[in-house]
């Protein structure tokens, strides 16, 4: 399955015409894209179990979009 078919914790970007890292994709360089995809996985990995969401699952939905995306 392909990143952009699954949302975690919601389906909120899902009913958007557009995904909101699809627009950052096409305005951002392929470098910057890949420093925001990072930058998410960092932020999803260090707060995992403090907050009431699922950062773990948002955590593997961003690192299977960088690997998309690098791939």
């Amino acid at each position: 399955m392909k990143a952009d078919e699954i949302q975690v914790g919601g389906d909120h970007y899902q009913r958007m015409p557009v995904q909101p890292w699809t627009v950052m994709q096409a305005v951002l360089t392929p470098e910057e894209f890949r420093g925001f995809m990072k930058g998410n996985i960092l932020k999803y990995a260090l707060r995992a179990g403090r907050k009431d969401s699922d950062d773990t699952g948002k955590l593997n939905h961003y690192i299977l979009k960088l690997k998309e995306v690098t791939a």
